[in-house]
């Protein structure tokens, strides 16, 4: 019987630390993704992306985790912040924008990535024909979703970097109510307007 009694206490005492410590992680995100909107806010205001411009290609290159501007999308009334990588350290920060990929007035494709669970968790009630929004310290650029698909989580095809057409490409995990890694991912193509 005494068995019995330690052992339901160690199971209590186990969950409470899982419970315990999966509301750390959320508290933690939300905190990281709160602390980057107002630094994309800031960068934003200020103007100015000459540090962030490559002197040989001329094109934005921001240092990895720095929030660079927000994707706003009005239907789910999100106003995310974009960070440049998409590591996990920079995906807890909010939307990430994968390195090597462009910036609105670059002529190419624009990835950003998020958590299904966090900055993305409305993703699958857009639509085709809803905006987006990318606001940057040097413009604001509208979007208009044109396409989803669903993928493998190990396609790669879905990033090309092509640079013949600007092109908004947003990717999270799916299923959306998935638990652990998903196998998919939910893709949303969006065109300048």
């Amino acid at each position: 019987m005494k068995l019995t009694k330690w052992l339901a206490l160690l199971l209590i005492v186990g969950g409470v630390l899982f419970i315990g410590y999966g509301v750390f992680s959320i508290v933690d995100t939300k905190a990281q993704t709160e602390n980057s909107k107002n630094e994309a806010e800031k960068a934003i205001q200020s103007h100015d992306i000459e540090e962030w411009v490559d002197k040989d290609s001329e094109r934005i290159v921001p240092p990895i985790g720095d929030a660079v501007g927000l994707l706003e999308i009005d239907k789910i009334d999100g106003t995310l912040p974009i960070v440049e990588g998409t590591d996990p350290d920079d995906l807890e920060k909010g939307v990430g924008h994968y390195k090597g990929s462009y910036y609105p007035d670059e002529n190419g494709q624009i990835v950003l990535s998020g958590h299904r669970d966090t900055v993305f968790r409305r993703a699958g009630e857009l639509a085709i024909g809803d905006e987006l929004r990318i606001v940057l310290p040097h413009g604001e650029f509208s979007y208009k979703i044109t396409s989803t698909k669903i993928v493998d989580a190990d396609d790669r095809t879905i990033i090309t970097l092509d640079n013949t057409k600007e092109e908004l490409i947003l990717t999270t995990c799916y299923p959306f109510s998935y638990i652990g890694n998903a196998p998919e991912r939910y893709i949303i193509y969006a065109e300048r307007v």
